[in-house]
């Protein structure tokens, strides 16, 4: 494979990626709360939307969305006015 062969197929997998949103764990927000703001943002269900809470708090980020980087640059906004600490990358997996 030749180098401009190599890089076309890394651009390619590039865009096949989708874009994720990461919620990361504060010393703020109470859990109630991040846990309200998941349901009302995205429509998780009470038990989904607490588990994605728990990542949060235990492992210090969770996954909460996937898709166009328009849509995570949206819910980024959204999670930010609700007073959480969201980012966004493509997806590593």
């Amino acid at each position: 494979m030749t180098p401009a062969q190599a890089e076309a197929t890394e651009r390619e997998t590039n865009i096949d990626r989708p874009w994720v949103t990461i919620v990361w764990d504060d010393p703020v927000n109470l859990m109630h709360y991040v846990t309200y703001i998941f349901q009302k943002l995205f429509g998780y269900s009470k038990a989904k939307a607490t588990d994605l809470m728990m990542q949060v708090h235990s492992e210090g980020k969770a996954v909460v969305s996937s898709g166009s980087r328009d849509k995570m640059e949206n819910d980024v906004r959204k999670l930010h006015a609700a007073g959480l600490w969201a980012t966004m990358q493509r997806d590593d997996s």
